[in-house]
């Protein structure tokens, strides 16, 4: 199992470096570059243009200079200082020319503690329904199940996220837009702080977890009916093993495979998030910044998010394999 880890990692460490290329390349693409961008927005809104300012961030991202060794002075600060650039527009409490580590860690929380709790929710419902309707194959609880999980995968998420604010505002005449009380919106962050988004943070859970809570229990459900038919199965009923210990001995383990494979997919949606959801529940998200530099070519914060997303997909695929080394026996001997 060790040496599969350990080829997996020498595998992920060129891909990471191909990645922050292509993120680069992604960053280079909008006619000009950083610095005419930002003198060009400075000279828009009537401000005087510090050329102090202009060879401080010349020197300090190679400006002018070949690609490679803009790359390079790039991944250096980053790396040595945090350092992914500046932002050129505003975005929420941001300001113009943030930097775009502080715009990423200042959404981030909220965005993590959104997802990780969605997660939990989708795994904890959906994975007891799947192996219930399973077990017991054209039952009522089989048949609602279905018809749960295709209105589920049937309803997008921002329109089942307009029908919840909708309704909610009907019986209570409560907005549950946002995740933070107006005392608490611009504060730093602290305990009060998370305690209150928790309180608010059950409408963004409902909404993001409804799809994933549908698509898996159908995979579990085909899964471990697929299981369930195979000859091994069979030769231990007909050995007298009891159904509750051939259940979770070995067909119900084999059927997570393909659940732990996709583990890859969650640590990208967890910064990524449900953009369209964010913007309408008007959720202080990484989601929405993304969508809107992407619109306004804001070419380091859109390009960082990307590198950012990337890399937390390798992660997670590399996760993923060590789980599937550890969960299925025979993958190790593959």
């Amino acid at each position: 199992m060790l040496r599969i880890i350990v080829r997996r990692i020498f595998i992920l460490i060129p891909m990471l470096v191909l990645l922050s290329m292509i993120s680069f390349i992604i960053i280079q693409l909008p006619p000009g570059d950083y610095l005419s961008s930002y003198v060009t927005r400075l000279e828009s809104q009537g401000l005087k243009v510090d050329q102090a300012e202009i060879e401080r961030l010349e020197q300090r991202y190679g400006l002018g200079r070949p690609l490679y060794t803009q790359y390079f002075r790039w991944m250096r600060n980053f790396i040595v200082n945090g350092d992914l650039g500046r932002s050129f527009g505003s975005y929420g409490s941001s300001h113009d020319n943030k930097p775009v580590s502080d715009i990423i860690m200042e959404r981030l929380p909220a965005t993590m503690i959104i997802s990780i709790v969605s997660t939990i929710v989708v795994w904890a419902i959906a994975i007891p329904i799947g192996i219930y309707s399973a077990t017991h194959q054209y039952s009522l609880m089989d048949y609602l199940s279905i018809f749960i999980g295709f209105i589920g995968l049937a309803i997008p998420n921002f329109l089942f996220a307009i029908i919840i604010m909708w309704l909610v505002f009907a019986q209570t005449g409560h907005a549950v837009t946002g995740l933070f009380s107006l005392e608490f919106k611009h504060a730093p962050w602290s305990i009060a702080k998370v305690i209150d988004m928790l309180k608010n943070v059950w409408v963004p859970v409902l909404v993001l977890a409804t799809a994933g809570t549908a698509g898996l229990i159908r995979v579990m459900r085909a899964n471990l009916l697929d299981e369930l038919n195979k000859q091994y199965v069979v030769t231990a009923r007909a050995k007298g093993l009891s159904e509750r210990r051939l259940l979770w001995k070995y067909p119900v383990r084999i059927a997570f495979n393909p659940i732990f494979s996709t583990i890859g997919w969650l640590l990208p949606a967890m910064v990524g998030g449900e953009a369209l959801v964010s913007i309408i529940l008007n959720l202080q998200t990484i989601g929405p910044v993304l969508l809107t530099a992407v619109l306004r070519q804001d070419m380091y914060l859109a390009g960082s998010i990307i590198m950012i997303l990337s890399a937390l997909t390798l992660i997670g695929t590399l996760i993923s394999d060590i789980a599937l080394v550890w969960l299925d026996p025979r993958i190790r001997y593959d």
